[in-house]
């Protein structure tokens, strides 16, 4: 796990977060989902985001995170992937 989220898997990185969160290393969680976030993991935005309502994650941190979470979800669009979900989706995909 933790050689994947050094490679840059996001949901890896996600999951180091939890696990780090899970024993009382928030600050380290946290690290870990901001990273996870500006690598376009929603599930890493969620867990930041109830972090912050609850006041660990402070508001730069969290607004950092979101632009760049909106920043790579960006970078994933393109005409051509559009194209495709349009096809698959009127072909009877789901």
């Amino acid at each position: 796990l933790e050689q994947a989220a050094i490679g840059g898997h996001p949901t890896a990185r996600h999951n180091l977060g939890c696990i780090e969160g899970g024993n009382g290393r928030t600050d380290r969680a946290i690290k870990h989902w901001i990273m996870a976030s500006k690598l376009g993991e929603d599930a890493a935005l969620s867990s930041l985001r109830s972090f912050y309502s609850k006041g660990f994650v402070g508001k730069e941190d969290f607004a950092s995170a979101l632009r760049g979470h909106q920043a790579a979800v960006d970078a994933t669009k393109s005409h051509q992937r559009e194209a495709a979900k349009e096809f698959y989706e009127t072909s009877g995909g789901e």
